[in-house]
């Protein structure tokens, strides 16, 4: 009879963090102000308030929000706060630029709030591969969160992994 063919890492101590586990849901868009300005470029305060006034936020309801300008347009910190006051009782979150901010400050939210005790002194592997977009700043903020309690961190696959930190 040949060997049983046991899978160790099933059976290892090793937990593997997968960032994708932890992606809220809801619809991620880039808000573009450009076309409420005159010629793209002048904010005409009066004809600013008027498309906000106007518009409907609701479509915006449980969406995470980036607001931008895509012309070269000097746009007043006011403006995008005025925008916010409108959003904020729809969107999940808002703020100023891309969608790499947007899903960094929204894994930064994830992140902070997790409890990391239950991986004290464990040989933790933070699998590097994700089907969602898991922005690269987030494997930063959570092997920071993870320095302090875990025995090790990996990253990769239990199979190819880097290693990355051990305690001594």
């Amino acid at each position: 009879m040949a060997d049983e063919i046991v899978n160790r890492v099933a059976n290892s101590k090793l937990i593997t963090l997968n960032l994708e586990d932890y992606y809220p849901e809801g619809k991620r868009l880039v808000f573009d102000i450009k076309d409420w300005l005159f010629e793209g470029l002048v904010l005409r305060e009066k004809d600013f308030r008027e498309n906000i006034k106007a518009h409907d936020w609701s479509q915006y309801q449980d969406h995470y929000i980036a607001l931008t300008c895509s012309t070269d347009a000097i746009i007043p910190g006011w403006a995008y706060m005025l925008i916010t006051t409108h959003l904020d009782s729809y969107a999940k979150k808002v703020l100023i630029g891309d969608l790499e901010t947007l899903e960094t400050s929204i894994y930064q939210d994830v992140i902070f709030g997790l409890n990391v005790s239950e991986f004290k002194d464990k040989p933790i592997i933070i699998k590097g591969c994700s089907n969602k977009p898991v922005p690269k700043n987030a494997y930063i903020l959570l092997t920071s969160k993870l320095l302090p309690v875990a025995k090790s961190i990996m990253f990769g696959e239990a199979c190819s992994s880097v290693p990355l930190f051990k305690r001594k």
